[in-house]
């Protein structure tokens, strides 16, 4: 018998404007729980300004052996690389 919480993955902000960047996983009963452990255990030095929780199992992943299936036909969509451009300066979060 599984006597683990359940597993939720922990998704923290930086900075105000920033991309939430994968932390780490967390065990907990609900969402309020998660929350907390994540606080505690990820922003104990007051770096982040968001947390997002999100059950492990509500995340669906591409498998490896399907790369050449999902990522190659963006090679023929030049207008999705931003290689036709210069990128202005002091331009953030490009």
């Amino acid at each position: 018998m599984d006597t683990q919480l359940d597993l939720w993955e922990v998704f923290i902000q930086k900075k105000d404007g920033s991309e939430h960047a994968h932390a780490g996983s967390v065990h907990a009963s609900d969402s309020k729980m998660a929350l907390q452990n994540a606080r505690d255990i990820y922003t104990r030095r007051n770096e982040g300004t968001s947390i997002w929780v999100v059950p492990s199992n509500y995340i669906t992943a591409s498998n490896p052996e399907d790369a050449q299936m999902l990522f190659d036909p963006s090679t023929e969509k030049v207008y999705r690389h931003p290689t036709f451009y210069v990128v202005p300066a002091g331009a953030k979060q490009i």
